[in-house]
């Protein structure tokens, strides 16, 4: 038998406490969602859009490739090259054949890239405090360990080696040749 999360009896509407954790993990990783995507509204930049330009401006000056950067991103957009079109357009990166490859594109941020998310900047490093306010900070390392754990479930790492060294994955296993600046 189900029971709730306070472990006092059965889960209405659960077959398993499995069940009403990943849901309640789904529903609040929406809600935290949504909640940065509306504290970016007024810039006209999506929650995909500012990791972009998050991750181009670390990654100055040398810039990334398409694939580098959809590997890179915290939640995978399916078509990665539209977004960076999208913000090719608004002059918030470009970008740059290899000269060594031409299959290869080198995508760069731009100076309006950088200000943009520098104006972002303290937007985003307050969200967390104001996100998860209710939670002590014992209770946040503890969530952090369970969320690190639920992520290695399956048997398979799934992509997820930035959750278990908290860095970015590795780019690729020969590296490119940087075009010239």
């Amino acid at each position: 038998m189900a029971v709730n999360s306070s472990g006092s009896g059965p889960a209405p509407g659960f077959s398993s406490p499995q069940e009403e954790a990943l849901l309640n993990l789904m529903r609040s990783a929406d809600c935290l969602h949504r909640s940065m995507q509306q504290r970016l509204k007024p810039s006209g930049l999506t929650l995909s859009q500012f990791n972009v330009l998050r991750i181009l401006r670390a990654a100055r000056p040398g810039g990334l490739t398409c694939s580098a950067i959809g590997r890179m991103m915290i939640t995978p957009v399916p078509d990665i090259t539209r977004l960076l079109a999208r913000l090719k357009a608004q002059k918030l990166l470009y970008q740059q054949r290899d000269l060594q490859d031409r299959r290869v594109v080198w995508t760069r941020i731009t100076p309006a890239g950088v200000e943009t998310v520098s104006k972002l900047d303290s937007v985003v490093e307050q969200a967390p405090a104001d996100l998860l306010k209710e939670l002590a900070a014992d209770e946040l390392r503890e969530l952090t360990r369970l969320l690190k754990k639920a992520r290695c479930c399956g048997g398979k790492n799934s992509g997820m080696q930035a959750s278990l060294t908290g860095k970015p994955p590795s780019l690729r296993s020969t590296p490119l040749r940087h075009p010239p600046e």
